[in-house]
């Protein structure tokens, strides 16, 4: 017997198991008080259920094994977006637009990366279902934000991008080919404004000046192109819900990870933390009869913010001699305290902060 685990997988031991579940209750409470219903989609479905209900989705990252009793495919999610959207195209097909869903829980990836070495982690999020307008954006951004800072998150950015913008300008103002417009998006992603030169994509370098702090990088855009006003006024009022509450950048040729996305992207970053801590946007659910239905919607990954929570240790913890008062142990539980009872002589106050004495906590010395 060992105690070896695979790679990318690890036990959580106290404190920090107490501190991920009240993490992803916190996170979940806060969603829940904006009218999002929370759904519990199965940890493994069929492969082809978890592949292209959303558009652009694939089949990678799938960690897969054969179901004994089907003997078909099953795969573990790795993302629970793409379960909600089959749950909001099949089952909850009928119900009024727009459709407000949560959902928390473990994803499993078949490949860590090294910034994020955990193959298995948690995921937190909401979809707006019906309607992906600047309004319905608006919501979901301060959503996301207000779900980080209740899961512990300070000093949140949100970076903006809009990742169908190469392919806007391509069929438009900066005509490309499509096969130019791929390493347009390319060099974009890399901001390698050489490489666009080289080119000669040079009508494409603005975006990468364009890049920064909200307000500046707005006007720029405005300058660079009329003809996004529209979409920048959206921006601009996803912004106005953000202000007081996180900063807001913009980085509009930003594509890695929103491979789905259309309109509207966004990722969302912690102090003290080195990479994004979630993301989101606008994309499109496929129904069964073809058709697609917008939605916007965010993905939050707490983990990394576990390490940034001071272990509580003993606070708040009573230790209940032999032959405490009930009643009075009770009546501190009703109160937020967790207590600790004796089994026999030999246990102690280990990991207790205070011990019941004359039907009240005393501070242990």
């Amino acid at each position: 017997m060992t105690a070896l685990l695979p790679e990318g997988l690890r036990d959580r031991l106290p404190p920090q198991a107490d501190a991920a579940a009240a993490m992803l209750r916190a996170a979940l409470d806060a969603i829940r008080a904006h009218g999002y219903e929370r759904v519990a989609p199965p940890l493994a479905e069929y492969e082809e259920s978890l592949v292209g209900r959303l558009k652009a989705g694939t089949a990678r990252d799938l960690l897969r094994v054969v179901d004994p009793l089907s003997q078909r495919t099953l795969a573990l999610r790795p993302d629970i977006t793409t379960q909600v959207g089959r749950i909001a195209a099949t089952r909850l097909a009928a119900r009024p637009r727009p459709l407000r869903l949560s959902y928390g829980g473990p994803v499993v990836k078949l490949r860590a990366s090294q910034l994020r070495p955990e193959r298995e982690m948690t995921q937190i999020g909401a979809e707006l279902i019906g309607r992906d307008s600047a309004e319905a954006a608006a919501e979901i951004v301060a959503l996301a934000v207000e779900a980080l800072q209740a899961a512990g998150a300070r000093g949140i950015t949100v970076d903006l991008t809009m990742p169908d913008l190469v392919d806007t300008l391509a069929a438009g103002p900066f005509e490309l080919e499509p096969a130019r417009a791929s390493q347009v998006r390319a060099l974009l992603d890399a901001k390698d404004a050489g490489g666009l030169a080289a080119i000669g994509a040079e009508a494409y370098l603005p975006l990468i000046a364009a890049a920064g702090p909200f307000s500046e990088a707005v006007q720029r855009l405005r300058s660079f192109e009329p003809s996004l006003a529209p979409r920048l006024d959206a921006f601009e009022q996803i912004a106005r819900r953000l202000d007081g509450t996180a900063m807001v950048t913009l980085d509009p040729a930003e594509r890695h990870g929103f491979e789905y996305q259309s309109w509207l992207g966004f990722s969302l970053f912690a102090e003290g933390l080195p990479g994004e801590v979630g993301r989101g946007g606008s994309y499109t659910i496929l129904h069964e009869d073809g058709l697609e239905e917008p939605a916007v919607g965010f993905s939050i990954y707490p983990d990394p913010l576990l390490d940034l929570i001071e272990a509580e240790g003993g606070a708040r913890r009573v230790f209940l001699p032999l032959g405490h008062d009930p009643a009075a142990a009770a009546r501190l539980r009703r109160e937020g305290w967790i207590t600790v009872a004796a089994l026999d002589e030999q246990c102690r106050a280990d990991g207790c902060s205070h011990v019941l004495q004359g039907g009240s906590a005393a501070p242990l010395t």
